[in-house]
């Protein structure tokens, strides 16, 4: 009986462990190219999910993907349905002050999408008076509060996708999000045939933040600094690079 006892404990302790190995990735549930989508059989496909697959490989543990509501995912990371934010959120001081953030692995920029009428600027004269779509808890949002609030009119949304449907259909005029999914959707036929982009906007990175990284439990370093490792690793052996240039003319980082 003390042998079966001390196999049962074992047995138990590599089960656990085997289960701790397992990394919950928190993917928004709606279609954001190029960094998350999901392809006709319904699997999560993007620039996100290629990178997930290399520093998973890179760590040698299992990885699975949990799909959750934009404005879900600092909850559901707080109550542990997952392990990490892996859904291009931008690393703020606001932010972090609820969870922790792995060092950055690509760069964001904002910007506005519009109609077609070759005036190329997102400044107060071409703003004044228009209506502006932005996703709900963004920091696109929070931009416009602080920098347009008194010259435009937000209209917000679940998802930005709902915001490109009625920038085509004229019921807004612009669109203001990060610059990858902007310049995805104008190169769908929908936006080829509406839309143009109209520039970035002013930095500002109290706001913006410094890049997009992986969002943590407060206090899980270790997963932290793993998974920070991982991402150095595989931009060192230029699996970074190349599946990069997949999606993107440029270097994300």
């Amino acid at each position: 009986m003390k042998h079966l006892g001390k196999f049962l404990a074992v047995a138990a302790f590599m089960f656990t462990a085997n289960a701790q190995a397992e990394i919950r990735f928190g993917i928004v549930n709606e279609a954001y190219p190029p960094y998350t989508t999901k392809d006709a059989s319904g699997k999560a496909i993007g620039w996100e999910i290629d990178l997930m697959d290399a520093v998973c490989q890179d760590l040698k543990e299992k990885c699975t993907i949990v799909d959750v509501a934009w404005d879900g995912l600092i909850p559901a990371l707080e109550s542990k349905k997952i392990d990490v934010i892996w859904s291009s959120m931008s690393i703020t001081d606001e932010r972090k002050k609820r969870i922790d953030f792995t060092d950055k692995y690509y760069s964001a920029l904002a910007g506005m999408a519009g109609p077609k009428d070759g005036v190329m600027s997102v400044g107060p004269e071409q703003l004044k008076g228009k209506t502006i779509g932005i996703a709900v808890s963004t920091t696109q949002s929070k931009y416009f509060q602080k920098h347009f609030a008194d010259i435009a009119t937000e209209k917000s949304y679940s998802t930005v996708d709902e915001s490109f449907q009625d920038l085509a259909s004229g019921r807004i005029d612009y669109v203001f999000a990060d610059t990858g999914p902007l310049k995805e959707f104008l190169k769908t036929d929908l936006g080829k045939g509406c839309c143009e982009y109209k520039g970035s906007v002013a930095p500002d990175d109290a706001i913006l933040g410094a890049g997009v990284g992986g969002g943590i439990r407060k206090g899980d370093d270790e997963l932290r600094e793993k998974l920070n490792g991982a991402i150095k690793a595989v931009r060192a052996s230029g699996k970074y690079a190349e599946f990069s240039k997949k999606y993107f003319d440029y270097d994300p980082y």
